[in-house]
């Protein structure tokens, strides 16, 4: 996978943790440096869980060589379609979560970075560990940055289009997935 490519991606995934550490931050008026937690709490959160995925698609990627691309790109685009879906059918958050506390930021994190694992397992399928760990990197510093910046438009109650960011990075999503779909049919 391209640096460019893993910037990409690592902006689509980084979307739902833009939007909760925004929501959070405006919420519970966090002070900054929990903040700082959130933030990387996230980013972990969102760096291992593809890369978790990538270990289980290296450890499948025998058995389906023949038609891995064509796996990547159903993951990627399900994901992808999942988020599109997603910012035009909206479920009710539960406000009685304390945000400010370790164990609600863990959850948050998990719950941000399950369409990373999925994404991870396609990667897993069609990348070399070394583009997978260099994907992760990103991933990670990506997030960090994007709950960061979450977190300071938050604390000064600047809106975010959550909507129109979702669909952006569905999309994205969707055009790495055929990118690498195409990669494979054409080469």
């Amino acid at each position: 996978m391209l640096l460019l490519e893993s910037f990409g991606l690592a902006l689509a995934l980084s979307v739902d943790s833009l939007v909760v550490s925004t929501t959070s931050a405006f919420k519970s008026r966090m002070p900054f440096r929990k903040g700082l937690l959130m933030a990387t709490v996230f980013a972990l959160c969102q760096g291992l869980f593809p890369l978790l995925g990538a270990l289980l698609g290296e450890v499948c990627r025998t058995f389906v060589a023949a038609i891995d691309h064509w796996i990547a790109f159903g993951l990627l685009c399900l994901v992808g379609g999942k988020m599109i879906w997603d910012a035009f059918h909206e479920t009710e958050a539960d406000d009685t979560l304390d945000v400010t506390r370790f164990r609600t930021m863990c959850l948050l994190g998990v719950a941000t970075s399950i369409d990373a694992f999925v994404v991870g397992v396609g990667f897993g399928l069609d990348s070399t560990l070394a583009e997978t760990l260099v994907t992760v990197l990103v991933i990670l510093g990506v997030t960090w940055v994007a709950s960061l910046v979450g977190v300071i438009l938050g604390k000064h109650s600047i809106p975010i289009p959550e909507k129109a960011a979702t669909v952006v990075a569905g999309l994205v999503l969707i055009g790495l997935g055929t990118y690498t779909l195409l990669e494979h049919l054409v080469l």
